[in-house]
This record gives structure tokens, C-alpha cells and sequence, in this order.
């Protein structure tokens, strides 16, 4: 990139996060809900996470991974709906640049890092049902911890190059994003109205095709050997234990990965605002708070530990 477009890409100095533009007293009842959501979930996270702490029955992978899971979820939602009810009550809907690009980063980060870390669950239970005898062996406390410092470093590391060409871009003056968090495509949509970025464009979409499509397949074929093998299992009580399970996972993938797949396979594509806002909000937002609620009602080792832990609080 030329040193005019590097001079250029300084001449927005903040953006303008339009939220939900309606009346004062929609933008009320939305605070009000949005609030609320965000407290269950972190109330549904935190129980699970410390369920899976005070319960040593729970000190096994799958459940050490389900707690890493919900601290994961409770940093998601804080990358993006603290700053979103911000914006509902005040007048002042601008960002920062850096701000703005320092969300993204996280955001994206932070998404990077869910994938995998549904990924490394599905091989957990791949594991546990189609290699039982070698469970014990392969999936090791200090394997598992690899696991999940692996998801956390990769997953930060994921999305530096296209945060960083995002941030050379010659945003040269429009600065108004009809969203309610600073995403990829409309900060590609601002850029493009500068100059053309089909480089950038390329970059962005081909990672993210590419980390969603592997992810994505990899826990569909992990689950496809798992039912296959389930349905081997001659014992009616251990089919239903092991399809709980795999239901529960598969339920979060599916919502996840449907409402992400939707957002970013082409960022930059011209996705009607509206829809986008929809997407976003399903699985940075609604999907936190779905969670703790899926794992817990469909697993009893979980549902007997959280009342424990409700009940001594």
C-alpha cells in the first residue's frame, strides 16, 4: 500500500454505531431486555463453571472443557454487549478507531476460539464413545490442558493479519455503520466506498471460509462416527446417555454455526443491514445465554451439581 493511502486511512478518526434506530422508548425496552439477557448469561456461565469447580464428580475432560467453554462465553458477550448498552441509552453513538478496531479484533478472536473450542469437545466425545479403551490414556488432564491453551493462542492469533490489513485500509471519510458493534463487513463496505479492496475483501472471506467450513465439517464427521457407534451399543440406558450428550453439543453447533455462516462466508457482500444485525445478535448474544441452558437440561451430572451449587448459595 502507497504512503497516501497509509495517510488516508487516518482521515477517520472515529465511527458512528447506529444500534437500533428507533424511538427513545424501544431503545428503553431493548436496554431493558438486552440487560437482562446479559446478567443470565453470565449468571448461567458462572454456575456451570463453578458446578464444574466444587464438584470433583465433574474433574473430567468433557466437563473441564464445558467450563473453559462458559468463561469463554462469558468474555464473548463482554466484547460486544457491554459497548452495545452503552450506545442504547446515550447520544453519543461514536467510537474510536482504535477502539473500534480493538473490538473487532476480539470479537473475532474470540469467535476464532469458540470453533475450536466446540471442535476439540466434539473430539472429546469422539474419543470417549468410539475409542473408550484409549480414552483414558489419549485424553490426559495435562493433554486436555493443551487442548485448551492451543484454542486460546491460536484463536488470538487466527485473525491478526486480516485486523491488520483492515486497519491500513483508506477510510477517507464515511464513518456511519448501521450495526451495533464495529463487524467486518461494514468496515469493509466504508473502505471499499474509498477505493477498491478486493485484496482485503479476499483475505477476510477466504479465512473465514476456511476456519468455519474445517471446523464445521470436522464436528460433523466427528458426530457421524459417534451415532454410528452408539447405535452399536446393545444397552438402551447407554444409547440414551451418550445421545443426551451429543444432542447437547450438536444443538450449540448448529446454532452457532448456522447464525455465523450466515454473517461471514462473504463478508462484504451487500447482506441487507437488517439481517446482519439479526445474525450477529442470534450468536453473540443469544447463543451465550442458550448454552448453559442446553448443557444443563439434558445432562443429569450437570443438573445434579448445579443444584448443589444453587442450593448451598
Amino acid at each position: 500500500m502507497t504512503l497516501e493511502a497509509r495517510n488516508i486511512s487516518h482521515a477517520v478518526s472515529d465511527f458512528i454505531l447506529l444500534g437500533f434506530s428507533c424511538r427513545w422508548e424501544i431503545q428503553i425496552f431493548l436496554f431493558s431486555t438486552f440487560f437482562v439477557t446479559y446478567i443470565l448469561t453470565l449468571l448461567g456461565n458462572l454456575a456451570i463453571m463453578c458446578a464444574v469447580r466444587w464438584d470433583h464428580r465433574l474433574h473430567t475432560p468433557m466437563y473441564i472443557l464445558l467450563a473453559n467453554f462458559s468463561f469463554l462465553e462469558i468474555c464473548y458477550v463482554n466484547s460486544d454487549v457491554p459497548n452495545m448498552l452503552a450506545n442504547l441509552l446515550s447520544k453519543n453513538k461514536t467510537i474510536s478507531f482504535a477502539r473500534c478496531l480493538l473490538q473487532l479484533y476480539f470479537f473475532f478472536s474470540l469467535g476464532t476460539t469458540e470453533c475450536l473450542f466446540l471442535s476439540i469437545m466434539a473430539y472429546d466425545r469422539f474419543l470417549a464413545i468410539c475409542r473408550p479403551l484409549h480414552y483414558p490414556t489419549v485424553m490426559t488432564t495435562k493433554f486436555c490442558s493443551s487442548l485448551i491453551i492451543f484454542c486460546w493462542v491460536y484463536g488470538f492469533i487466527w485473525f491478526l493479519i486480516p485486523v491488520i490489513r483492515i486497519t491500513q485500509l483508506p477510510f477517507c471519510g464515511p464513518n456511519v455503520i448501521d450495526d451495533f458493534l464495529c463487524d467486518l463487513s461494514p468496515l469493509l463496505a466504508l473502505a471499499s466506498a474509498c477505493v477498491p479492496i478486493p485484496g482485503t475483501v479476499l483475505i477476510c472471506g477466504t479465512m473465514s471460509s476456511l476456519l468455519i467450513f474445517a471446523t464445521f465439517f470436522y464436528i460433523i464427521g466427528s458426530y457421524t462416527l459417534v451415532l454410528r457407534a452408539v447405535m452399536e451399543v446393545p444397552s438402551a440406558a447407554g444409547q440414551k446417555k451418550a445421545l443426551s450428550t451429543c444432542s447437547s453439543h450438536l444443538t450449540v453447533v448448529f446454532l452457532f454455526y448456522g447464525s455465523v455462516m450466515m454473517t461471514y462466508v462473504s463478508p462484504g457482500s451487500g447482506q441487507a443491514e437488517s439481517m446482519q444485525k439479526f445474525t450477529t445478535l442470534f450468536y453473540s448474544v443469544l447463543t451465550p445465554l442458550f448454552n448453559p441452558m442446553i448443557y444443563s437440561l439434558r445432562n443429569k451430572e450437570m443438573k445434579d451439581a448445579l443444584k448443589k451449587v444453587l442450593g448451598g448459595s
